[in-house]
């Protein structure tokens, strides 16, 4: 890989607004690809806006790239209408222009499984998003087998800086708890769950964008899986002060999703917080002698952000203690 060549990310959400904050940082040459309009100008960034479901559009702003870093992902509403035309479309640009493709992928498809999920773990969806995603995977083999570049990189649940739309340690969490409220959890908190770093997530990607021989499915770096409430306590000592738990039972997010659809999205997952989930990413690591972040750094750093993002919830948590000295 080249510092001239150019790298084409899909998607500016969480984790394609860090790839391409690496790959500017390294010199490269970077085209981002949004439906809504251009985001901040920057030396060697240019911005392409259009949908990815249009394979003309697809094959155009792939032109004149080595890699292409599919980092979509529609809101879970959409799924059913968007996720397998956008997987087309990114695998049309990357087929049509003889660029690599490092896709962004999730755990859903292996389903509930009996111990740490590897690379070749059999894919048992329990979940309608899960076999989306296995479809979705499949398409990007059958791919890869017929000749074109491919690397799935897969992650676990996100937290992190920006990492807003995470399912537990997102927005919501952070809103609830610099306001001195209860932090909110899916099945059981003593369960060991892998949590995946944004950041790390999105070394990962470039990682594998830089080595033109690593191909297929990898499991990105990815701290050892640790309970959920040991997590929330880590989080706990880094804002210095206790943070309660409220467990959400299913039936709570199944009568919601009667009123706000994403709720009855968010309700088929929560099997993923009633057993081990577990990520085996030894893989990555012996290949490329990569290490995640230590879990006490990136809860700082996750902390450090969520004082300057949510600046209101804090207000209201200093007003509050104050109050009652």
């Amino acid at each position: 890989m080249q510092p001239n060549e150019l790298h084409v990310v899909l998607g500016a959400g969480q984790i394609g607004t860090l790839v391409t904050d690496l790959l500017l940082a390294e010199g490269r040459r970077v085209r981002q690809v949004r439906r809504g309009a251009a985001g901040e100008s920057r030396p060697n960034l240019e911005w392409a806006r259009g949908d990815l479901k249009d394979l003309d559009f697809a094959k155009r702003i792939g032109e004149g790239a080595s890699v292409i870093y599919d980092c979509t992902n529609p809101i879970y509403t959409a799924w059913e209408a968007e996720l397998l035309p956008l997987g087309r479309g990114s695998l049309h640009a990357a087929r049509a222009n003889g660029a690599k493709l490092v896709a962004l992928d999730n755990l859903y498809m292996y389903g509930q499984t009996s111990g740490p999920m590897r690379e070749d773990s059999p894919m048992k969806p329990v979940s309608r998003k899960g076999r989306l995603r296995a479809e979705l995977a499949e398409l990007r083999l059958e791919a890869l087998a017929k000749g074109t570049k491919v690397a799935i990189g897969r992650a676990s649940d996100f937290y992190g800086p920006g990492m807003t739309l995470a399912a537990v340690f997102g927005e919501r969490f952070f809103q609830r708890v610099l306001a001195g409220k209860s932090a909110e959890v899916f099945g059981d908190p003593a369960m060991p769950h892998a949590y995946s770093y944004g950041a790390d997530v999105a070394r990962g990607l470039v990682t594998l964008g830089k080595a033109d021989d690593a191909l297929g499915i990898w499991h990105l770096p990815t701290n050892e899986a640790e309970p959920t409430q040991k997590l929330i306590d880590r989080f706990a000592q880094a804002l210095g002060r206790e943070i309660s738990t409220m467990r959400v039972p299913d039936f709570v997010l199944k009568t919601l999703g009667v009123f706000v659809p994403l709720m009855r999205e968010v309700a088929e997952m929560t099997y993923q917080w009633k057993a081990p989930f577990l990520l085996d990413d030894s893989k990555f690591r012996t290949r490329f002698g990569a290490k995640p972040t230590p879990v006490d750094d990136a809860v700082r750093a996750t902390v450090a952000w969520a004082r300057v993002a949510y600046p209101q919830a804090r207000i209201k948590s200093e007003t509050r203690s104050e109050l009652h000295v």
